[in-house]
C-alpha cells in the first residue's frame, strides 16, 4: 500500500481524477520533502481545482528549487500569474528570463503586452523582433502593434514588420493602414500607390468600420475629410457621458485670478511648440491669470534646454506621476482651465483629462483636429482652420481667435541670415521650389503636381527635405519615375534650427503640402521672408496654412485648387516681379501683421480664457464664440 503522504501516492490520486485528495497528500508532504516536482504536482492540482493564482505560486516555488525543469516551471508560473490580473509579479518573474525571450516568444508576447499598457513602448521595442519570427499570429500582431507605438524612431525595418503582418492577412485592412504609416514615413510611394487605393475604395464604398482601428494622427494624413478623421480613434481611451457629468458636478471654487494649467511633454526650448507658444507663456499677465505647467518632458530632452522655464510659469514635473496622482496634484492646485497643448500625438497624457482635471477642459495648438474620446470642453482656433461647416464633426465646442490660432515667438527665435546658394549646394541660375515639411507628408499626388511644376518651368529646380537616407533614395526614384532628371532634385537633411531658417533664404518659393499643410514649417519659412504656396483645405490640418498666410498678408498664396496651384507656382516663376513683390511684402508685414504679434496673440487668448470662465460663472453650458479683435495696430510691434 503507498504511503499517504509520498509522492507516488499523490501523483495515483492526480492521475484518477481525485485532485482532492492529491491536494491533501502534497500540502502534507510539503512539510516532510520541499522539492521541485512536488511543487510542480501541486501545481498542476491546484489548476485542476481552479485555483489558477496557487497554481501560480507554486510553480514559482518549484523554480526556485533549481532543478533541470526549473526554466519550464518559471514560464508556467509567469503565464498563469499574467492570466490572473498579477501583472507586477508576472513582470519581475520575466526579468530572470530576459536573456532567453528568444527561446520564450509568449513570455516575450506577455512582457511586450505589459510594456505597451504601461506606456513603456520604446522598451517594448527591443522584444518586436523575437514577436515577429513567432508562428503565433498574436505574437506577430504585437509585434506590429509596438511598431506602430513607436513610429516616431524612423526605423525602415517597421515596413517589413507591416509587410509580414499584411502577407498573414491581406485582407485586414486596419492592417493596411499600418502598412501605409510606415510606407509614407519612408516615402515608399510604390507601396503607398498599391495599398491606399485599396482603402479610399472601402470608403467610398461605405465601409468605414475599420477606420476606428486607424490612429487619429495617421488618419489625417490619408484623409482630408473631417467626417473619416473623428472616426479614426485606436490611440484614444474609452469615453462616456458619464466622464464629463462627474467632471461637472466636481465642486469648484473660483479665485480672484483665472488659474491655468498647460500640459505637455513639450516645455524645453528646442521643440517646435515651444518656438511657437514661448512668448505667449512669458507675456501672460500675471495680475490677472497664475500659470502652471504640468510637465512630463523627457529629462534628457530637458536636458538641452537653455532657457529660463520660470519665465513660462509654476512648472511641476509630473512624468514620474501615474495619472491618478498627477490628477491628484492638478486638483489641489483648484485650477480653473486646464489647456491640453499634446492632443493624439506622441508622448500625450490626454487620459488625466477624462478623470476631471478642471472645471473647463481645452485643446489647443497640439492637435489639428478633434480631440476624440477626452473630455474637452473647447477647441481653440480660429475662422480658417474651424469655419461653421466643422461643427458637426467636433465634439468640443469652437473658440475662434480673431486672426490666427497659431502664435509665433518673434523675440527668442533668430533672424535668418541669407546664406549662398553655392553655401546649400543649388545652383545659381536656376528657379528654386522647396518643401521643408516632413516627407510623410508628401503623398503621391503632391509628387505628380510638383513634377508636372517642375516640367511647366524647366529652368527650375526642387529642394526638398526628408529624414532618412532611405526616404532619400526612395524620394528621388519617384521624380526620376515621373521623367525628373536628378540633376534637377536637391535633398537635404535636418539641421539646426537656426541654420536650417539661414537655408530658407536660399529658396524662391516654399510648395506647401495636402492633405497635411506644413504647420511650424510654415511659419519658419515665412519668418525667414520665403512665400508659400498652398491649396483651400477641407479639415483642419489641411487649412493651417491658409491661417497663416492671410495672418501675415498674402492671401493670393492660397490656391483655390490643385490646378490653381501649380498654375500659381508656374506662374512666380516665369514672372520674378510679381514674386519679389510677395516676397518683399512677407518679409515687411513679420512686424507689422498678427502672425508673429505674440503680445496681440496672448490677449487674444487671454480674453478667450475669460469668457470662458464667465459662462462657467454663470452655470451656462460651453458653446461656441468667437473672440473680438483689438484694434489694429498702427505701426511695427517689434524692432529687430
Amino acid at each position: 500500500m503507498l504511503n499517504e503522504i509520498s509522492y507516488s501516492a499523490a501523483s495515483k490520486h492526480f492521475k484518477t481524477g481525485r485532485y482532492t485528495d492529491a491536494l491533501r497528500t502534497l500540502n502534507r508532504l510539503i512539510d516532510i520533502n520541499r522539492d521541485a516536482r512536488t511543487y510542480a504536482l501541486l501545481a498542476k492540482t491546484l489548476l485542476q481545482l481552479g485555483l489558477k493564482e496557487q497554481a501560480a505560486t507554486s510553480y514559482e516555488l518549484a523554480y526556485q528549487q533549481n532543478g533541470l525543469d526549473a526554466e519550464t516551471y518559471l514560464v508556467e508560473s509567469i503565464k498563469l500569474f499574467y492570466e490572473c490580473d498579477q501583472k507586477d509579479r508576472a513582470l519581475a518573474l520575466s526579468n530572470k528570463l530576459i536573456h532567453r525571450f528568444h527561446k520564450h516568444p509568449d513570455i516575450a508576447y506577455i512582457v511586450g503586452s505589459l510594456l505597451i499598457e504601461r506606456g513603456e513602448n520604446r522598451i517594448a521595442r527591443t522584444l518586436k523582433s523575437i514577436l515577429m519570427k513567432s508562428e503565433d499570429i498574436e505574437h506577430i500582431k504585437l509585434g506590429a502593434r509596438i511598431a506602430i507605438t513607436t513610429w516616431d524612431l524612423f526605423d525602415p525595418s517597421d515596413i517589413e514588420t507591416a509587410r509580414v503582418l499584411l502577407s498573414k492577412l491581406p485582407r485586414n485592412n486596419p492592417v493596411r493602414l499600418m502598412y501605409l504609416v510606415f510606407s509614407r514615413e519612408h516615402s515608399k510611394f510604390d507601396n503607398i500607390e498599391k495599398h491606399q487605393p485599396i482603402i479610399d475604395a472601402a470608403v467610398a464604398a461605405g465601409d468605414t468600420s475599420f477606420v476606428s482601428l486607424d490612429g487619429t494622427f495617421f488618419n489625417l494624413h490619408w484623409s482630408g475629410d473631417e467626417y473619416i478623421n473623428q472616426l479614426a480613434r485606436s490611440n484614444t481611451p474609452v469615453f462616456t457621458p458619464d466622464i464629463k457629468e462627474r467632471r461637472r458636478a466636481m465642486p469648484h471654487e473660483w479665485g480672484k485670478k483665472i488659474r491655468i494649467g498647460y500640459l505637455s511633454s513639450d516645455f524645453f526650448d528646442k521643440h517646435a511648440t515651444m518656438k511657437l507658444i514661448r512668448r505667449v507663456l512669458e507675456l501672460h499677465d500675471r495680475d490677472r491669470f497664475e500659470v502652471t505647467l504640468f510637465c512630463h518632458s523627457d529629462p534628457k530632452l530637458l536636458a538641452t534646454n537653455e532657457a529660463d522655464r520660470s519665465l513660462w510659469g509654476d512648472v511641476v514635473t509630473i512624468r514620474d506621476m501615474t495619472d491618478e496622482q498627477a490628477h491628484a496634484e492638478m486638483r489641489s492646485r483648484n485650477i480653473d482651465i486646464m489647456v491640453d497643448l499634446k492632443g493624439h500625438t506622441a508622448g500625450n497624457r490626454t487620459a488625466i483629462l477624462n478623470m476631471g482635471a478642471a472645471p473647463l477642459q481645452v485643446a489647443w495648438i497640439g492637435f489639428p483636429g478633434s480631440v476624440v474620446n477626452i473630455d474637452l470642453d473647447y477647441a481653440v482656433g480660429d475662422h480658417y482652420v474651424l469655419p461653421d461647416s466643422s461643427k458637426p464633426f467636433y465634439h468640443e465646442k469652437f473658440v475662434r481667435l480673431p486672426e490666427t490660432y497659431q502664435p509665433n515667438d518673434p523675440v527668442n527665435r533668430p533672424l535668418a541670415k541669407q546664406v549662398t546658394r553655392a553655401e546649400v549646394g543649388l545652383p545659381e541660375d536656376a528657379f528654386v521650389f522647396a518643401s521643408f515639411n516632413a516627407n510623410r507628408k508628401i503623398t503621391p499626388r503632391v509628387m505628380d503636381l510638383w513634377c508636372d511644376i517642375l516640367k511647366k518651368v524647366p529652368d527650375s529646380v526642387i529642394w526638398v527635405l526628408h529624414n532618412s537616407q532611405v526616404s532619400a533614395v526612395n524620394i528621388m526614384k519617384k521624380f526620376n519615375e515621373n521623367g525628373i532628371p536628378a540633376k534637377r532634385v536637391f535633398l537635404m537633411g535636418k539641421l539646426d534650427f537656426e541654420l536650417h531658417l539661414n537655408r530658407i533664404t536660399a529658396a524662391d518659393l516654399g510648395l506647401d503640402t495636402f492633405p497635411v499643410n506644413g504647420h511650424t514649417t510654415t511659419s519658419e519659412q515665412l519668418w525667414s521672408g520665403l512665400p508659400v504656396l498652398t491649396v483651400k483645405g477641407t479639415n483642419f490640418a489641411s487649412r493651417v496654412s491658409e491661417s497663416l498666410l492671410n495672418a501675415i498678408g498674402t492671401p493670393e498664396l492660397v490656391a483655390e485648387d490643385e490646378e490653381d496651384y501649380v498654375n500659381q507656382a508656374v506662374f512666380y516663376a516665369q514672372n520674378p516681379d510679381r514674386l519679389k513683390e510677395v516676397r518683399e511684402r512677407v518679409a515687411s508685414n513679420r512686424f507689422v501683421t498678427p502672425l508673429f504679434d505674440a503680445e496681440r496673440f496672448c490677449r487674444h487668448l487671454e480674453s478667450a480664457y475669460e469668457m470662458m470662465v464667465e459662462r462657467a460663472k454663470q452655470g451656462a453650458e460651453p458653446d461656441h464664440f468667437d473672440v473680438p479683435a483689438l484694434p489694429k495696430r498702427d505701426g511695427p510691434f517689434l524692432e529687430r
